[in-house]
């Protein structure tokens, strides 16, 4: 499936939608088009609305772009988190363990 494929997943709000955002994250490392995509869904309000326990698919796409440990997946990663609300940025830094996202390490 491409990425314009998941992403379309993503935005449709369907029940593939946490499935195709965990994707695109294993693609961030080697695919910076996969990152990107994965940047501007965090943006998206059914994603930071949709959670498991505390965490939400935002977050998740953001720790996925953490962990890809690319300069452009960090950057992107960076970016969303700084588009969140501040207190699902306090929030997140908790859960993550770290007073800044540049120290996240997922």
């Amino acid at each position: 499936m491409s990425n314009t494929a998941l992403a379309d997943l993503v935005r449709a709000g369907g029940p593939y939608r946490g499935k195709a955002v965990f994707e695109l994250g294993d693609r961030a490392s080697t695919d910076e088009g996969a990152a990107g995509l994965l940047g501007e869904l965090t943006r998206l309000p059914i994603l930071r609305a949709d959670r498991v326990h505390a965490l939400s698919l935002a977050w998740a796409a953001i720790i996925s772009l953490l962990a890809a440990k690319t300069p452009y997946a960090r950057q992107t990663a960076y970016q969303s988190f700084a588009a969140l609300p501040e207190p699902e940025q306090r929030d997140l830094l908790a859960y993550l363990r770290c007073t800044r996202i540049e120290d996240a390490q997922p």
